[in-house]
């Protein structure tokens, strides 16, 4: 039933899409994060949905009359050197050549959709659109699993799907984190509009709040605490919120099992936990790959398990990176299980100054955005969409700290959103205040 409802809606929505660019931008992003491939079982299975849409959404662009002009700034061109030096590291990795080649070619597909965006989004519709787009695939995939969690008791273990970017349920948490600062903007927007969608966003981020907990995800807790933080000290009416959260939590409190706060424990003992410092060996093992190469290993190199272990010989090189008691398994490879660290051991000490650079740039200029456009009494919307852009990166920072999400979709999309932002609105909002400055003194 789901393959036939699937394929009977494709030639609309690739017709839709021959007629606005921007409608295929939505769904190149939809597709990517809701992943269709894994909701059906029959032939629908086998056509490459994100692929389609992506292709289809170039040659629109490419068709279309009215093009943009490229303006990269100092954060895509940042974006697009991390795209040339991984193609280097790509070159003379020492880990599995076809799965370094294999991602690779999916980062580049990533950062083509960054520059798409910066190409075809110019209007605040563009925008929305978009958004909705991570509405209905990441937090469609919330509201499933949040409801089946609070069915259950509080039993049901969320995780992803299987061959699905967000597999992983550490993963999934932290991408549950970035859309909460979407929700708010869309129900700051939405909601006093319409009735349904104000009731229906306040459900939504419930639910993204009750799978962030049921993901049983440190990470997912320490990014949804960062964001929660954020709002607190950027909140007008604190104590309302104060009290809002209170009553979310007393009322997971008695949901939540006894085995998510003993997880949860483990944070503020983590010198104690072997899982935590078995990241950090991890870790010392990608400082190290680094050490020793200046294009570091290449993508996933650290899991591959003749590099693993030959970095294992010089794990004693360097006593000053603590690691505890922990040392390296030698039965088996594993993942950095951080994105500075990934990025450090697969691309050198260049590729992570690359990487911090331009997540750095973009919180920060999406912070100075909403400040500038506050001060040139700009839209409210406008604002409201920096800020909250910029905590969705700050989530983002927190989270990816404790797991391998380097290459995630969606981070570079915000990028790319924040650029437009400040190429499609910003500026010329500042040209208009300038301009009514000099017509009001020359009157």
């Amino acid at each position: 039933m789901r393959d036939i409802f699937l394929l009977s809606i494709l030639p609309i929505l690739i017709f839709a899409m021959f007629q606005r660019a921007f409608i295929g931008l939505g769904l190149w992003i939809w597709t990517a994060m809701f992943f269709p491939n894994g909701w059906v079982y029959g032939i629908a299975g086998d056509v490459r949905y994100n692929l389609l849409f992506a292709g289809l959404t170039i040659v629109v662009y490419l068709m279309s009359k009215k093009k943009s002009q490229l303006q990269l700034g100092n954060i895509g061109g940042l974006v697009l050197l991390f795209l040339g030096w991984t193609l280097i590291t790509t070159i003379f990795a020492i880990g599995i050549p076809e799965l370094a080649w294999d991602i690779w070619s999916r980062l580049a597909k990533v950062i083509a959709l960054f520059i798409c965006i910066l190409l075809i989004i110019d209007k605040k519709l563009h925008i929305d659109f978009f958004l909705w787009c991570l509405i209905f695939s990441v937090g469609f995939y919330a509201s499933v699993e949040g409801l089946k969690y609070v069915n259950s008791g509080g039993v049901h273990n969320i995780r992803g799907m299987y061959g699905h970017i967000l597999a992983d349920r550490n993963e999934l948490a932290v991408a549950f984190a970035m859309l909460l600062p979407i929700c708010f903007y869309l129900l700051g927007e939405f909601g006093k509009k319409s009735w349904i969608l104000k009731f229906g966003l306040i459900a939504l981020i419930t639910l993204v709040i009750t799978s962030i907990i049921g993901t049983n995800s440190r990470g997912g807790l320490l990014a949804l605490v960062a964001v929660g933080g954020y709002l607190f000290i950027k909140s007008k009416r604190k104590i309302w919120f104060a009290i809002l959260v209170l009553c979310i939590g007393g009322a997971m409190v008695g949901l939540i099992p006894d085995q998510w706060f003993n997880r949860m424990d483990t944070i503020s003992t983590a010198d104690q936990d072997n899982s935590f410092l078995g990241r950090m060996v991890a870790w010392k093992l990608s400082f190290i790959l680094a050490s020793q190469n200046v294009f570091g290993g290449g993508f996933k190199a650290l899991e591959y398990f003749p590099v693993w272990s030959s970095l294992s010989q010089d794990f004693y090189k360097f006593p000053f990176f603590y690691t505890g008691t922990a040392v390296p398994d030698t039965f088996g490879a594993h993942a950095a299980h951080s994105s500075y660290f990934q990025v450090l051991g697969d691309h050198g000490f260049i590729g992570l100054f690359i990487f911090i650079s331009f997540i750095g740039l973009s919180f920060f200029k999406a912070g100075s955005i909403a400040k500038r456009a506050r001060a040139l009494n700009g839209p409210d919307w406008l604002i409201s969409l920096a800020t909250m852009l910029r905590l969705s990166l700050f989530a983002y920072a927190v989270g990816g700290a404790a797991l391998s999400f380097a290459y995630f979709d969606m981070t570079y999309a915000i990028m790319a959103l924040v650029l437009v932002l400040e190429q499609k609105f910003l500026v010329p909002l500042a040209a208009s205040r300038e301009l009514e400055a000099r017509v009001a003194s020359s009157a």
